[in-house]
């Protein structure tokens, strides 16, 4: 906090001093409900609510609200200081938080505009008395207000704030303090609204042949005329207490009640038409105040064999309904890399919105980079964009410098305001340029094209630069992922040889497939060796996939090699090794299998660490699994013994070295992998070790693995 301000929790202990008489004088639930209505009231907005801060002093709570249903404010009933949100941002920064409209809060607050897209604007204002905060509220109004309030409002809310906040500080004194509890109190409620008793008017009623009902601030129907019953086919009776939406399935869609959400926040009139199978449209007209819904419902004039009215059911108003913003969201954290961000973009938005491209821009290095495209035939209309500097006056660049959306509705509308060759590089007619802000900074640019003039509303303008957050956020995340994964690639193949020695005599072959899963550094590794015109060759895995475990695999693969060109054999490398990483204390175990060839005498001598059994397919196509004899795990024993096993190799027979990866499929026995790797290994031709070892990592089931796997093939020659 700034200064000598201090945030003190509801019932911290003061100074005693007189405790001014509660007016209200039924406890603190008056107290609350009527300084919000008063607050209302006073300055004529539709709706708001009261929070108070609980003893830790970490979360604001709501304690009361009015003028909409508790829905609308289910998600920030409880905020905490921290949270960017406007009552949270008028504590931090003691004063008037004012969004003018929906355009704003998509810009400033993506995660209400996203829930709330419609038209309105908000005052949060802190509730305090001296350096001591005891809560916020805030207050909203239909549509847009871009003044903001008169000297003579944000007096009247500034006082009634303060006061409200001297009254909180004598019940804590008195030693009564108001505490948030549970439930939400409805301020000034009217409670559900009563069929009128008036004989006259009743009967006015049901003599309109159109239906007319009454909905209170839940949405509930608390009045119905016998033309409702008709025109839904339900009893007028049974619709009372239902919300509307829910009182026949085939009302029963995310739209209709988006459209009710629409008029109680906006405080304006909206319709839709809706299909009562199997062919009758009927017109829903509604009509909001501060307690609730009027709605008028009329046949929307097309009957059987008749035409069908122009707009179809959910299409009035904003394009994308919070089914498709759900249904965004839900895709995006299954996105893993960028194109995969890219994809789902282009999938859930670009069919709803009736978009034909879309460009996904980031900056990099002070350039401007194109991550992905979709819709464009020609690749190249897009990469002119790539490398653009980021002073260049483009729009695209001007989205990702100032985190300002722009909407472009005609090719005339963007080169008025961009007169370059740049401005229109894609042939296309119309443009939503949107900032993608994420943590507060901008991440990337998302530009949505149009084949032909394209009108963008407020409501669809408000909902793009919304859905620009929920993009951010995954893009985000996926350039992580991207990064971290090049830079694992970059570290495994750094520990890994570049390339295998030619050695007179023998033919080799190497292969490393990262796992399928993730982005894990794997710890399987392989190397050949040159010892005085012998060779030496050797494959392991390190337990675990992380930086840690690709270490201790360079360190293992460098002492396996300075142990062999010292001239030990087989079973002192392999023991030497064991003790070195009992030594490093390495908290890692380590399995792998080592050998020495001697090409002249034709022979191979193996010493094994815990790992799998070799192959040798002999040069009749007849494979066989070498039973080595084996010691345990590198860096359980300093004591451990590998013994030796010295096999003797013909002319053109093949040594097949690998890593577990090759073998293991979840739900398979290891003995029936490695049969089945064997009969594939006996079948496939071996005229090339280079295309026999692709064919062996190509085996069934590799796609699905998520271990990393080493192959190593030797073929001594005549």
């Amino acid at each position: 906090m700034r200064g000598t301000e201090e945030v003190v929790p509801l019932g911290a202990p003061r100074a005693p001093r007189p405790v001014a008489p509660d007016a209200d004088g039924d406890g603190p639930q008056p107290l609350l409900s009527l300084a919000l209505a008063g607050m209302l009231e006073g300055v004529h907005a539709h709706s708001g609510a009261l929070y108070l801060l609980p003893r830790h002093g970490e979360v604001l709570e709501m304690v009361a609200k009015a003028g909409l249903p508790r829905s609308f404010s289910a998600p920030w009933e409880r905020v905490p200081l921290t949270a960017p949100m406007p009552v949270a941002d008028a504590i931090r920064e003691r004063r008037l938080i004012w969004i003018s409209g929906e355009e704003e809060m998509a810009r400033r607050y993506p995660r209400i505009a996203v829930v709330l897209p419609y038209p309105y604007c908000l005052a949060a204002l802190p509730v305090t008395h001296g350096d001591t905060v005891y809560g916020a509220v805030y207050l909203t109004w239909p549509g847009s207000h871009p003044a903001g309030l008169s000297d003579a409002e944000l007096t009247q809310l500034t006082t009634a704030c303060e006061r409200l906040a001297l009254r909180l500080e004598h019940a804590a004194e008195a030693g009564q303090p108001v505490l948030p509890s549970p439930g939400v109190i409805e301020a000034g409620s009217m409670g559900p609204a009563r069929t009128s008793g008036a004989v006259e008017a009743a009967r006015m009623l049901a003599r309109i042949p159109e239906g007319l009902c009454a909905l209170d601030v839940e949405g509930r129907v608390t009045y119905a005329s016998p033309a409702t019953g008709d025109l839904l086919g339900l009893p007028a009776s049974r619709l009372r207490g239902k919300q509307l939406w829910t009182a026949a399935g085939w009302l029963d869609d995310p739209v209709y009640e988006d459209r009710y959400r629409a008029a109680m926040l906006s405080q304006r009139p909206t319709s839709f038409t809706v299909l009562r199978p199997p062919r009758s449209w009927l017109t829903f007209r509604l009509y909001p105040s501060r307690n609730g819904i009027s709605v008028h419902i009329a046949p929307a004039g097309a009957t059987e064999g008749g035409p069908l009215p122009d707009t179809p059911p959910g299409r009035s108003g904003s394009l994308v309904t919070i089914s498709h913003i759900l249904s965004l969201a839900s895709a995006l954290t299954k996105a893993v890399g960028v194109s995969d961000v890219i994809e789902t973009v282009a999938d859930e938005i670009m069919p709803t919105l009736g978009s034909d491209a879309l460009v996904m821009l980031a900056a990099e290095n002070n350039r401007l980079r194109v991550l992905g495209q979709r819709g464009y035939r020609d690749p190249g209309i897009v990469e002119r964009w790539d490398g653009t500097p980021m002073t260049a006056q483009i729009p695209g660049v001007q989205a990702l410098t100032t985190g300002v959306p722009s909407f472009f509705e005609s090719r005339l509308e963007l080169e008025r305001v961009y007169p370059t060759r740049f401005a229109t590089p894609d042939g296309m007619a119309a443009w939503a340029y949107l900032p993608l802000i994420a943590s507060g900074r901008p991440v990337g640019a998302c530009v949505l094209g149009y084949a032909r003039e394209h009108d963008f509303s407020t409501d669809e303008r408000a909902v793009l630069t919304s859905l620009g957050g929920l993009i951010a956020q995954a893009l985000e995340r996926a350039r992580l992922y991207d990064a971290k994964l090049r830079l694992a690639h970059g570290l495994q193949s750094s520990l890994l040889p570049n390339s295998l020695p030619l050695l007179p005599g023998l033919e080799a072959a190497a292969r490393y497939l990262p796992g399928s899963h993730g982005m894990d550094i794997g710890g399987d590794f392989y190397d050949l060796v040159p010892v005085h015109g012998r060779a030496a060759a050797v494959i392991g895995d390190v337990q675990g996939h992380n930086a840690t475990a690709a270490g201790l695999m360079g360190q293992v693969r460098t002492a396996v090699r300075a142990y062999t060109a010292v001239g030990q054999p087989p079973r002192q490398v392999v023991e030497s090794t064991n003790r070195l990483l009992i030594d490093l204390d390495a908290d890692l175990l380590t399995s792998c299998a080592y050998l020495h060839l001697d090409l002249p005498a034709r022979r191979a001598v193996f010493a094994r660490a815990g790992h799998p059994q070799p192959l040798l397919r002999e040069p009749d196509g007849r494979v066989r699994v070498l039973e080595l004899a084996g010691g345990p795990l590198l860096g359980v024993d300093r004591q451990a013994v590998y013994p030796t096993t010295e096999v003797p190799l013909v002319p053109g027979s093949i040594l097949v070295l690998y890593t577990d990866g090759l073998i293991e499929e979840p739900g398979v026995d290891l003995d029936d992998s490695l049969g089945a790797l064997a009969g594939r290994l006996g079948r496939l031709p071996a005229d090339s070790l280079e295309t026999l070892a692709d064919a062996l990592m190509e085996q069934p089931g590799a796609a699905r693995r998520g271990d990393d796997t080493a192959l190593l093939l030797l073929r001594p020659g005549p």
